[in-house]
């Protein structure tokens, strides 16, 4: 996690950024830590990166790559106002020993926020990659070579769901939250080949930000529940969390976002959910 020193919605490039709505510096501050000591009180360890003048959106990390045991792959971000975060995500990441991997010129990745992992006990973990605003499709090839797992392209068909992690969020190798309206027929498709049970989140639920949620073991910490879905997830055994990040909203961002998960690892070995 990134914390918000240098956070504020200053430019806009998705359709929840309006850069008369800044957000309240105090109140950020207040939602991310309590946000860092819920999931600290859920189980998670949690990393700090530190944040840089100039570069509002690095809070949310869950762009800066995509991780696999000890490798890293660093994003190639679209817009220019985020580039600048790619040299200070990777030299953080090989600082602590990473192996560092970069996709190959041209075309767009923007790490675990378009791409997010399926795992299931006997099965070789997949990677699901969302592409059409944010990321390109060309780029999925050459993340299944430099992390060894199979991808699975799927198109985003919303601008409000610009990245997959708002309209997709794997729970454990059965289940997900899955909002129809961010994907076309076919990647409705591929998801539903490989959850076999979906929480299918309706556009009214979707546009809550649930979806972009933190799963930690059975916890599943969210930026709002809509009393359906949290009926569903306590019947499947979850218990849910939820914390107040109204402020990163106004840039865009929910819990999912302002985290990237360090324990996953994509190799044929994995048998179980990472966090």
């Amino acid at each position: 996690m990134c914390p918000p020193d240098n956070f504020g919605v200053v430019y806009e490039i998705n359709p929840w950024m309006h850069t008369e709505v800044g957000p309240d510096p105090d109140l950020a501050r207040a939602q991310f830590d309590n946000l860092v000591a819920t999931l600290t009180a859920s189980g998670a360890e949690v990393e700090m990166l530190p944040s840089e003048t100039g570069l509002p959106d690095m809070v949310f990390t869950a762009n800066a790559g995509v991780v696999s045991g000890g490798t890293f792959v660093p994003a190639r971000f679209r817009h220019p106002q985020r580039q600048g975060e790619t040299p200070l995500d990777t030299a953080w990441f090989r600082s602590n020993g990473y192996d560092v991997r970069e996709l190959p010129a041209g075309g767009c990745q923007e790490g675990a926020g378009d791409a997010l992992p399926i795992f299931s006990p006997g099965i070789r973990p997949v990677l699901v990659c969302g592409y059409r605003f944010r990321s390109d499709i060309s780029t999925h090839g050459a993340i299944s070579s430099l992390l060894g797992v199979p991808t699975r392209s799927v198109e985003l068909a919303d601008d409000r769901f610009y990245h997959l992690d708002l309209c997709f969020c794997p729970l454990n190798g059965r289940r997900a939250m899955v909002a129809s309206a961010g994907f076309d027929r076919y990647g409705m498709a591929v998801i539903e080949s490989l959850v076999p049970e979906p929480l299918i989140l309706d556009t009214e639920e979707a546009l809550s930000f649930c979806a972009n949620s933190v799963v930690v073991g059975d916890v599943v910490v969210m930026p709002a529940c809509p009393p359906r879905v949290g009926r569903i997830l306590e019947s499947w055994g979850f218990s849910v969390v939820v914390v107040d990040v109204g402020e990163f909203l106004k840039a865009g961002g929910g819990c999912r976002c302002l985290t990237l998960a360090l324990d996953v690892d994509l190799s044929d070995t994995c048998d179980s959910q990472a966090t």
